[in-house]
């Protein structure tokens, strides 16, 4: 089986950066998608130049901080920051969303960094009036797509061109994680016989951008201790699990 356990948020601060890179070099961690529009994405380019075996794809927003183009009035509120949720999603505008988008891969591009992948900060990819947009820009850029099917596998026969995993798992994620959480996830992904999967994963070390700005603070760092757990490295190797990224899916 392929793993790949992929770091979101990567560029949304530097001790989110920088736990991102630990989980990296002392744990199971293989990649990491770049969110272009937040205040660390220069330190974070800089990070995944010297560690270039982590696979590095981009984390698509349209629900935290400010667009990186301009003129999106069904985007942004008053303060020019994206909208908050997803509802207004459904009302915005098709063409403002896919120029905004494309604005954000082209920066992490002009950024000099290889792109592996596109996922999305919420899973808004994944959104009805988002997905048919990333899909076209997966097919143009030439890029793999976490999963958006997870829930509706039928409809990825309507795209068969999209490279992607087999399954995608987001269970690690929550208040009470463990070193026995993780067990099990990797346990049931196992016995389902997945040939390649992607597990969702947060770390990151606490610092003022982390604490006021997310609501999802203190679990980071107990991800990262799970991540790093000498019992998890040691199971992934005892069951043989290939830890790869989405440029060794093949």
């Amino acid at each position: 089986m392929k793993l790949i356990v992929n770091a979101d948020d990567f560029g949304y601060s530097k001790g989110v950066n920088l736990g991102i890179i630990e989980a990296h070099r002392e744990g199971i961690v293989t990649s990491a998608t770049m969110m272009v529009n937040m205040g660390g994405f220069a330190h974070a380019v800089e990070l995944a130049k010297e560690n270039p075996r982590l696979g590095v794809g981009i984390h698509l927003v349209l629900d935290c901080g400010f667009p990186v183009s301009q003129d999106l009035p069904s985007l942004t509120d008053e303060q020019g920051r994206f909208r908050r949720g997803q509802e207004y999603l459904s009302s915005a505008s098709s063409d403002e969303l896919r120029r905004e988008l494309t604005a954000q891969l082209e920066t992490f591009l002009g950024a000099g960094l290889k792109l592996t992948h596109i996922d999305s900060h919420h899973h808004v990819h994944a959104h009805k009036a988002v997905l048919p947009i990333v899909l076209q820009l997966a097919e143009e850029y030439r890029l793999p797509v976490r999963s958006p099917w997870t829930l509706n596998p039928g409809e990825q026969a309507d795209w068969p061109q999209i490279r992607t995993t087999e399954g995608f798992s987001h269970r690690f994620y929550g208040d009470d994680l463990s070193v026995d959480t993780l067990m099990s996830i990797l346990k049931e992904i196992e016995k389902a016989g997945y040939s390649t999967i992607e597990i969702m994963t947060h770390p990151a070390f606490l610092d003022e951008e982390v604490l006021t700005g997310s609501s999802y603070n203190h679990q980071r760092t107990r991800e990262l201790k799970i991540l790093t757990a000498p019992q998890i490295k040691e199971y992934v190797q005892k069951q043989g699990i290939q830890l790869v990224n989405f440029n060794q899916l093949g």
